[in-house]
């Protein structure tokens, strides 16, 4: 249950605490927050601490996490993270592993007019969705102004965040 996930994530030291919930979110000020947190007394103290550290964050911060996901439709995992986080990210993405070459082709495009746009990947909870709701969702989303993209990719990972916060807190 995620209450045995819980209690040895509350008795590991900072530095491997720190480690684990990097895997959830590549944040490294996030991670220290919500490390420094500890003890927690419930999933859902752990879910709401994570929520309110994120938000107090810096864009700059945000950045950093988003640095940490590989393009949607991509193939090529992002550097430095661990295999943990990879494997999260393929099947978060699993939506476009088989999506039509039109489809993954267009991604591809749509990631790099939407980087050049904003200077960050485009972040989408991909969990469920297919590679053609990915891409309708990229392409409404540039058309927002930088300052409010970045707040709904913040939400994004955030919601990303929750989920494998999850997944680590399984058995």
């Amino acid at each position: 249950m995620m209450e045995k996930g819980l209690a040895r994530l509350n008795a590991l030291p900072a530095a491997e605490a720190r480690a684990e919930l990097l895997k959830c979110c590549g944040s490294s000020r996030w991670a220290e927050g919500v490390a420094a947190a500890r003890p927690f007394r419930g999933g859902e103290e752990l879910l709401e601490t994570a929520d309110r550290v994120w938000w107090e964050l810096s864009p700059e911060d945000w950045l950093e996490a988003f640095r940490g996901h590989p393009k949607i439709g991509g193939r090529e995992a992002a550097a430095g993270v661990s295999e943990e986080s990879r494997r999260w990210s393929e099947r978060e993405q699993a939506g476009a592993r088989d999506a039509p070459a039109e489809t993954l082709a267009a991604l591809a495009a749509g990631n790099r007019v939407y980087e050049e746009k904003f200077g960050f990947i485009f972040i989408v909870c991909a969990t469920g969705k297919t590679a053609g709701e990915m891409l309708a969702l990229l392409e409404s989303r540039l058309n927002n102004a930088r300052g409010a993209e970045l707040r709904v990719a913040a939400e994004e990972q955030r919601r990303i965040t929750r989920l494998r916060l999850r997944k680590l807190l399984e058995p």
